[in-house]
Order: C-alpha cells, then structure tokens, then sequence
C-alpha cells in the first residue's frame, strides 16, 4: 500500500516500464491500483482519502455510483435495516448504509464479495453499524431469507449475455418487475436504479406502484433514473436534479400536471432558456413553461423565451442577439476565427455537420442556436451565455 501512495501522481503505464522489478511488490497489481486511486480521486474523493481501501478493476469502476450521486441516494432513505441486493463494489452500500443500525451486502461475484468485506470493515470501523457481507444470488437469497427489510436497494445488472447494454427493466439482473410482489413482501421501502436511457413512462406502467422517480444529473448529464416505493397511496412525483457547481437544482411535477398544462407560444425574445437535461429527460416540457412563465417556441422545440426571467430557472440561460442566416460570409463577418458553439433543437441539420459545413468550431461564450419556431419556419439565433448559466 506503501508503493501505491509514493507513485499516486505518476502513470501507471509509464511506471511498468521504468521498473522492472520491486522487492515484494506485485508492480501489475500496484499499477492498476494506482489507475484506479487516479480515477477514484475525481469520482470517489472520500474513498481515495483512505490509504488501506483496495479498488476494483476498470469496469466496476466504470460501472459503479459516483460519491455525488451516491450521497444523493442516501438523502432519500434511512431506518434500521438495510440490505442492497446487488452491492458491487459497495460505494452505495456504504453512503446509503450509513443512514442504518444494519446494514447487509449482497453480491454474487466473489471477488466483488472480498473487496467489500475488506473496504467496508474498514470505512464502517467505529461506527457502530452492524455488516452483513454476504456471497448469494438476489432472488434467491430473497426467496429463501426469512429476514424483513426497512429498505431495499438494488441496480440490477444491465449488460446481457454478449456484453451488450440492456435498458428495460424485464431485461435485467434481477428482473424488478417480475420480482416486485417479492421484494414488497420483504421490505417496506424498495429504492432501484436504473440506466438513463430508461424510458421513464414505460418504467411507469412496469411498476406502477412507484410513489417518486427521480431524475439525476451531474453537470447537465443525466447519470441514473431512481425508482422509489414507499407504501404511500400516492401517484408518482417525478422528481429533477442537477448537480454540480456545489449546488443542487430541483424541478418536480406529476405527469397528470404536465398532461393539462397549457402553453404560450412565442417568437424568440430577449432571452433563451434551455432547461436542464434531467428536466428533458423527465419529459417536463410543459410544466416547465408553466412553472416559470416561458413562452415555447414550437411545441416540439424544447426552447423556451421571455422578455423578462424570474430569479431562478432551472436550465441555461442564453441572451439573443440578433437572428441570421447560415451564410459562410456573414459567419465569417460575425466569428473571423471560427469560434461559436452551435446547439440544434428541432432542426433538420445536426451540429457537427453545421460545423463542418461553415469550418465553425465550438469555443468563446457565443452561441449559434438553430431551431423551429411556432410559424413552422427554421431560424438560426446568434446568442451570448449569460454570466448567471457559466
């Protein structure tokens, strides 16, 4: 462990080579541990803070929650007990877990099994908390436990045989929806995560009991969907977030609210607003208008405008500048190096063939924003960031 925080700052790569051997180093095992700690500074700040843990290979590093997202989770249950049913490499056994007296991690790869018994033991050490690390199969382990649960997590597996990505919720390990009835029977509240492609709506009507679903984001990218059961008669509250920037945005609505709300329309104003990707995942592309007092574009330009804004919106907020046409003169007239960002939405032609077309490349606080208005014509607006959405 001694070898892995001497090198942390050098390439792992570039160290193989340098040295050909150490005495009573593994230099392959050292290597990667000093990869993994490298990502894990970035994505898992609190866990590579601790010297003796010891990290997975690249994949479950991939696979695995982000410190950020994990603490969101955990903001959402608390009780007792707690078991995660697919724990992995543990990051949301352990932010989530610290909220119980017992916590018990279930994971059916061995080796994922002793990293977390090793890492865990020692993250937990002195708090108090009961662990249960165990080896086992999810359904089965429910099936057969005679043990009640204060809340149930679980991420099923989301690669299929050929190691291609799955998305539905009946594709994956565990099937949620066919085990549903089950994981009631043993818990009283059922978090589950889910991949960001997940079509919200059709997860809906899988599991219709869900009370809240929750849309993560981290730097306007959506991360994970969370569908949440907590016995509560209610209808699900679709739930938004973006993090980043040290802050937390919230935006939430119902689909009966977004299904009757009713929308202006309007030509472009003096501002822009392009919400959150979270909100457009969420599908909040009217309840958002609403919310705010924006006026749409068209109703299927996910664009919306207003002379004036309120205090906070949740989305980028862009200044229009003037309209122009995509002529390779007049772009050169308005940006002489090149340098513009350009956005399409509900527009025929993708950015990067507008880039290509014009030898633009994205740079400097300029935007060009190509887009359908309400009249059914296309427009290109010239609009500058504004210094609240930087």
């Amino acid at each position: 462990m001694q070898f892995v925080q001497d090198h942390l700052t050098e390439d792992p790569a570039h160290l193989l080579l340098s040295l050909k051997s150490a005495p009573g180093i593994d230099l392959k095992v050292a290597a990667q541990q000093i990869a993994m700690r490298q990502k894990a500074a970035k994505k898992l700040p609190f866990w590579a803070s601790y010297p003796s843990l010891i990290f997975p290979p690249s994949l479950s590093m991939e696979q695995c929650s982000s410190e950020l997202t994990a603490v969101y989770k955990a903001k959402l249950v608390s009780g007792k007990t707690f078991i995660d049913l697919t724990g992995g490499f543990a990051v949301d056994t352990f932010f989530i877990g610290r909220n119980f007296k017992e916590i018990t991690y279930l994971e059916r790869q061995q080796e994922l099994v002793d990293l977390a018994q090793h890492n865990l033991s020692r993250l937990l050490k002195e708090q108090g908390i009961k662990l249960n690390v165990l080896h086992g199969e999810s359904v089965h382990f429910i099936e057969e436990t005679q043990a009640k649960y204060g809340v149930l997590y679980a991420d099923p597996a989301r690669r299929g045989t050929g190691n291609q990505k799955m998305y539905q919720l009946k594709d994956l390990e565990p099937d949620v929806t066919q085990n549903w009835n089950l994981f009631r029977q043993k818990a009283r509240v059922i978090l589950i995560k889910a991949s960001p492609m997940l079509d919200i709506q059709a997860a809906l009507t899988d599991l219709p009991e869900v009370n809240e679903v929750h849309v993560v984001a981290v730097k306007n990218e959506v991360k994970e969907l969370l569908f949440l059961y907590n016995g509560k008669n209610e209808k699900a509250k679709v739930i938004t977030t973006e993090l980043g920037n040290n802050k937390e945005q919230q935006f939430s609505f119902t689909m009966e609210e977004e299904m009757t709300a009713s929308v202006n329309y309007s030509l472009p104003q003096k501002f822009l607003v392009l919400p959150y990707s979270c909100i457009l995942k969420a599908g909040a592309f009217k309840s958002f208008a609403v919310r705010f007092g924006l006026s749409k574009l068209h109703p299927h330009t996910h664009l919306y405008t207003a002379n004036e804004l309120p205090e906070q919106v949740n989305g980028r907020i862009f200044e229009v500048l003037e309209e122009l046409k995509l002529d390779k003169k007049i772009l050169k007239a308005r940006f002489p190096n090149g340098k513009v960002n350009v956005l399409t939405r509900n527009y025929p032609i993708k950015p990067d063939l507008i880039k290509k077309r014009y030898k633009l490349k994205d740079g400097g606080n300029e935007y060009l924003i190509a887009c359908t208005l309400m009249d059914g014509k296309t427009a290109v607006l010239r609009c500058r960031l504004s210094q609240e959405s930087k």
